[in-house]
C-alpha cells in the first residue's frame, strides 16, 4: 500500500486524504520534515500560495521536499501547488519550489467569483472529459522542453501537465467524485 503524504499547512488537503483513502492507499498528513520519511509521494494541494510559501519556510520544509523531489520522489501539485511546483511564477512575493519546467500566472482567471467548472479532455485518462474545478487557478503560461502537457481550456491554455514524477494541475480534483487523477498519481508513484 502506498504512502501518500498530504502537506496539511493550509488548503484543501482532507479532501486529498479522502480519495486516496477511497482507492486504498495510506494518506497523512504533513506539517513537520520529521513527518516526510517513509513516504512514496507528496501532494501539495491548492489553498492560498503566498501562505504555503511562507509556512513551508517557517517550519522547515521547503528544504527537506526540494530534495526528495530531486532524488525521485512523486509530487503533485493542485491549483496553489502547481504555483509551489514550477520555475517561474512571475510574482516575488511566492517563492516557488522550482522544481518543474513552468511558467504559470497566478489567480488567471480573476478572483473567487471567477470560478468555474469545464469538462477537458484528458487522453491520459481515457475518453470520457473530466470536469474540472477551477478556483481562482493558476494556468500555464509556458512549458520547457521535458513537460508532456496532459490537459488543455477550450482555449488552448495549459491545465494539466507532468514532468517525469512531478504532477500538476491548475484545478482541484479533490472536489470531485471523479478519482481518475489521484489514480494517475498512484500509477506515477508506483512506477518505481
Amino acid at each position: 500500500m502506498a504512502c501518500i503524504g498530504i502537506l496539511a499547512l493550509q488548503g484543501a488537503f482532507i479532501e486529498h486524504e479522502r480519495m486516496f483513502r477511497q482507492l486504498g492507499a495510506d494518506a497523512i498528513e504533513i506539517r513537520l520534515p520529521s513527518e516526510l520519511d517513509g513516504l512514496d509521494g507528496l501532494v501539495i494541494p491548492g489553498g492560498e500560495s503566498t501562505t504555503i510559501s511562507l509556512l513551508m519556510d517557517g517550519y522547515g520544509l521547503r528544504e527537506p521536499i526540494t530534495r526528495m523531489a530531486k532524488r525521485g520522489l512523486p509530487v503533485w501539485g493542485t491549483c496553489a501547488g502547481m504555483i509551489m511546483l514550477a520555475r517561474d511564477v512571475g510574482d516575488g512575493r511566492v517563492r516557488s519550489l522550482g522544481l518543474m519546467d513552468l511558467k504559470v500566472i497566478r489567480n488567471a482567471f480573476g478572483r473567487q467569483v471567477d470560478s468555474f467548472e469545464a469538462n477537458l479532455p484528458v487522453p491520459i485518462l481515457g475518453a470520457d472529459p473530466y470536469k474540472a474545478i477551477f478556483i481562482r487557478a493558476p494556468i500555464v503560461d509556458s512549458v520547457g522542453a521535458g513537460v508532456e502537457v496532459l490537459a488543455r481550456l477550450p482555449d488552448g491554455r495549459i491545465a494539466a501537465a507532468r514532468q517525469d514524477k512531478l504532477l500538476a494541475t491548475a484545478f482541484h480534483p479533490e472536489l470531485t467524485d471523479d478519482t481518475r487523477f489521484h489514480r494517475l498519481f498512484l500509477d506515477i508513484v508506483g512506477a518505481e
